[in-house]
């Protein structure tokens, strides 16, 4: 997902490698730092791989920075990612938001519709945090308060999560 923010954000404008890092940790910070030992490392393979280009030009106050933009190789590569996500990339929450995120970047309403309906089946299919006989746990089923906790507040946002992605596909699809 750290590749994906990266084209994502520099798809909107240049910039430099401390304003993409404060970009990416707004988006996902909290839940998963940025360190600069996955950032920098991820950029050069970017870089290397001709999806990203860097530019030197001077600080304002300070020493040159080097500004990064996307190569046109790079929007292609980030629509190719935004088309077809990966599997974790639909059923991970936060690897669901970053795809959010950047996903107005494909044109197609139909494109946007077929990667929104992927994450609703997924949804979709009954599921939770515990199983018993191979059968998963509801709330109501949950032996501790805690437990309890865990599975509702996770049906309450994936109640409201299906909502909105119904109401999404059929403004797209309209």
């Amino acid at each position: 997902m750290l590749e994906l923010s990266i084209l994502g954000f520099l798809r909107e404008e240049p910039l430099h490698g401390y304003e993409l890092k404060s970009r990416i940790q707004g988006l996902s910070g909290h839940i998963r730092p940025v360190s600069d030992g996955a950032l920098y490392p991820a950029i050069t393979r970017l870089v290397k791989a001709d999806l990203v280009e860097q530019r030197t030009e001077p600080g304002k106050s300070a020493a040159p920075r080097r500004i990064l933009s996307l190569t046109e190789t790079g929007r292609y590569d980030l629509l190719a990612r935004l088309r077809e996500p990966k599997d974790a990339d639909i059923t991970d929450g936060q690897r669901f938001f970053t795809l959010l995120a950047f996903l107005r970047h494909l044109r197609a309403p139909s494109e946007q519709a077929a990667v929104l309906r992927r994450r609703q089946a997924f949804l979709n299919t009954p599921a939770s945090f515990f199983y018993r006989d191979g059968k998963p746990v509801t709330a109501e089923e949950a032996p501790d308060l805690f437990r309890q906790g865990m599975l509702r507040i996770a049906r309450a946002t994936s109640t409201e999560e299906k909502k909105w992605l119904t109401e999404a596909i059929s403004a797209l699809e309209q």
